[in-house]
């Protein structure tokens, strides 16, 4: 089915609506997905339009998810109308001001603050329903870097990738990520999915990937986001106060810092390392050729953070030996 067909099809559902008869639909946004959302304006305001084709997304684990996330007190959409067999919904707008577009250094504590008090809220979600971010998982994710970044983005053939090296990082990985206390993850906790709303400020969106993972994992999103970076300082400084937040909250058991400033580090490990494949998929598989913009500030996450651990420290110089950072580029990132 041709998407203009699936949007003459979604107008009529919306204008069969009650209120929303005259509702003209013009596009919202677009995301990494298969799904297409669409701003409804109507006579008594607007709405957002999800439109999920059923056979390439299923839009049950959205709408599960936002009844966990509204239970727990945090700013998810509230859900107008859904037509789970065609794949649409129509949804609470949230607006279109994301974090991204208003963080600075003068806005970026009040804003933070929020998102991190939302966070908290998150951790605390009913999660006995949700899939578990198993080792199976965590180890598919990071996979499709060296089949993505490094053989068809940068052309690397099978005898120059270590494919060993990188395995026993991946194991490593994962045994730090495992061995972490579990809690709600989002999964993309970070500045495009999270809007400025004037009131419970963040509003979230883009959960329906949501699991049962390591309770760093969606800090990690939120502090070391691929789309915007903050001095390491300011960082270490923000996972210690939500550290000492968590354990008086109960969602973490008593941790020291330093143990889990090494759990979010490894942790961000294994998620930029997979992002570094997504984007190089995203470009190569998927025609969405913006994601590469983003993966000099990735990539240096990377390098950063991994020379400093004995887990990734061979991983990194075999990337700086094979000219990774010159082909790509690189970000400073402030001490």
């Amino acid at each position: 089915m041709t998407q203009d067909t699936r949007l003459e099809q979604l107008t009529q559902w919306v204008n069969s609506l009650p209120n929303w008869e005259h509702a003209v639909l013009e596009p919202a946004s677009a995301d990494a997905s298969f799904r297409h959302y669409f701003r409804a304006r109507g006579t008594d305001g607007t709405a957002i339009c999800m439109d999920a084709p059923p056979d390439k997304e299923d839009i049950r684990p959205f709408v599960e998810v936002t009844h966990l996330l509204s239970a727990t007190g945090v700013h998810a959409p509230q859900l107008l109308a859904q037509n789970l067999l065609d794949g649409f919904l129509l949804l609470e707008d949230l607006g279109n001001t994301s974090y991204l577009s208003q963080l600075t250094p003068a806005t970026v504590k009040d804003l933070y603050a929020d998102a991190l008090h939302a966070l908290l809220q998150l951790q605390q979600a009913d999660c006995d329903h949700l899939p578990v971010y198993n080792e199976r998982i965590l180890r598919r994710e990071m996979e499709l870097m060296p089949e993505w970044f490094l053989k068809t983005h940068l052309g690397f053939s099978d005898e120059q990738i270590p494919h060993e090296l990188i395995q026993q990082t991946f194991e490593d990985l994962i045994e730090s990520a495992i061995g972490q206390p579990v809690a709600f993850v989002h999964r993309d906790y970070h500045s495009r999915n999270l809007m400025v709303t004037t009131a419970n400020n963040p509003g979230i969106i883009d959960y329906q990937d949501a699991v049962l993972g390591p309770a760093t994992y969606d800090l990690v999103s939120l502090l070391r986001d691929c789309y915007i970076v903050w001095p390491q300082a300011q960082v270490e400084w923000w996972v210690d106060c939500y550290r000492k937040e968590a354990i008086a909250a109960g969602v973490l058991p008593p941790v020291d810092q330093q143990t889990y400033q090494q759990w979010f580090d490894l942790m961000g490990l294994q998620r930029h390392l997979k992002v570094l494949g997504i984007f190089a998929r995203l470009n190569h598989r998927d025609g969405k050729p913006g994601y590469l913009d983003d993966l000099p500030l990735v990539l240096s996450y990377v390098l950063e953070v991994g020379s400093r651990y004995p887990e990734t420290s061979e991983l990194i110089e075999w990337m700086r030996r094979a000219g990774i950072p010159e082909r790509i580029g690189t970000v400073h990132i402030p001490a």
